[in-house]
């Protein structure tokens, strides 16, 4: 008789939350009835986040305080939180990650990698020290897939979504990717105010979503000068494909 293959113990669930799809991976051996429980925890802290930071609900605390409905002082610990982080990349960036780049309060450049990341280290503090976390596309992974086994982080061909351009392996690792493949050229350069060319994807890897997203965006933004200042960037890596097709990567990124 062929011999039986044991399921790896753990859990996997995939909700609709922000407009994509969120999958949550536990490949830690605890009870079914726990894993449940932290399942929940994650994506009730993924809709708090959208309720709160959406640009699409008139009742979010974004499109409040961009209404002037709401002062910031008055707002959560968590928007202002995402307040104060947006403003401290604007700096960093040369103001290239800007919140108000199309006129109006819009932070998802960094809430969606934030959101996530902050939902890991909820996860590996309550014991899940192996999951996987990933946000149509931000991903943080910890621990591993299987025994031995890091996970496998897939990077989306520009032009082919049936195919993957680059696989990133890591057991503590934040993988953000920002693109250009599903609407066109709509991160804006916000210094002229025009749709930024000349990079068709920017993937970032490191230790931070939140910010490993917002550099992503900002380096999108900035066209193909961003090849350079993304490589450059202190504790992360990155990968790059420009317009034309040619692929670059810094030589520490885990592929």
């Amino acid at each position: 008789m062929p011999e039986a293959r044991l399921l790896r113990p753990g859990l996997r669930r995939v909700e609709q939350v922000m407009g994509t799809a969120i999958s949550l991976d536990i490949a830690d051996p605890l009870p079914p009835e726990r894993l449940e429980r932290l399942a929940d925890q994650v994506f009730t802290w993924m809709r708090e986040v959208d309720q709160r930071f959406s640009t699409y609900r008139d009742d979010s605390e974004v499109r409040r305080l961009d209404r002037g409905d709401l002062r910031a002082e008055d707002a959560s610990a968590g928007l202002r939180h995402v307040l104060d982080r947006c403003a401290a990349l604007w700096r960093e960036t040369g103001g290239y990650f800007d919140a108000h780049a199309g006129g109006h309060l819009d932070p998802s450049g960094y809430v969606k990698g934030w959101a996530v990341q902050v939902a890991s280290d909820r996860l590996a503090r309550l014991g899940a020290a192996n999951h996987c976390l990933n946000a149509g596309g931000d991903v943080r992974v910890r621990g591993v897939a299987e025994p031995g086994r890091p996970w496998r982080v897939g990077i989306r061909h520009p032009w082919d979504p049936r195919h993957t351009c680059l696989i990133v392996t890591g057991t503590d690792l934040a993988v953000a990717t920002s693109g250009v493949y599903e609407r066109g050229h709509h991160v804006l350069d916000p210094h002229p105010g025009e749709p930024a060319t000349g990079l068709r994807s920017v993937t970032v890897a490191g230790p931070d979503l939140g910010d490993a997203d917002a550099y992503a965006t900002a380096a999108l933004a900035m066209g193909v000068p961003g090849l350079d200042w993304v490589s450059r960037l202190p504790g992360y890596e990155c990968a790059v494909v420009t317009d034309d097709g040619e692929l670059y990567r810094s030589p520490g990124l885990p592929t």
